[in-house]
């Protein structure tokens, strides 16, 4: 394969493979940098979830007024007092959430993938997709160009 990682190399150094770096460890690293953009895009949920949990509890403050607005002042003070400001989770709401997942498994993810990307692959991401690219692409064909400054 080591064709394919020489004409890799055309695409930028920024993504080039090392040169002692095999295919192997180059695709378990991509492995671990598509790991990544799922726990981001799980991430992404969770910030959704501390907003949609937010806005919803927001919203109860109209649903309280217009209960007793029409005379319905029991079940406005059960909503107030059961739902309104209530805890999502024992002892948290939602951005508490959100930090502990930061702080912990997320921070720990992403420290333990740059740290293997900078140990095996010089720091540089995407390699395994760089090579995919290269293979993938009809060279010489106007939007295939191997980067963006190759005309």
């Amino acid at each position: 394969m080591r064709g394919v990682q020489d004409d890799a190399r055309s695409v930028d150094g920024a993504h080039e493979r090392p040169p002692d770096a095999s295919d192997e460890l180059v695709e378990a690293v991509g492995k671990f940098g598509e790991a990544v953009e799922y726990i981001e895009r799980a991430r992404g949920h969770l910030y959704s979830l501390h907003q949609l949990i937010g806005h919803a509890d927001l919203l109860l403050d109209e649903v309280v007024d217009g209960l007793r607005a029409t005379g319905h002042d029991d079940l406005a003070t059960q909503v107030h007092d059961e739902l309104l400001g209530a805890n999502v989770l024992p002892g948290r709401w939602t951005f508490q959430i959100v930090e502990e997942f930061d702080d912990g498994y997320y921070a720990a993810f992403t420290a333990l993938e740059k740290r293997v990307r900078d140990e095996t692959m010089l720091g540089r991401r995407h390699v395994f997709e760089a090579e995919m690219k290269q293979r993938r692409r009809t060279h010489g064909r106007p939007g295939h160009e191997p980067a963006p400054d190759s005309t």
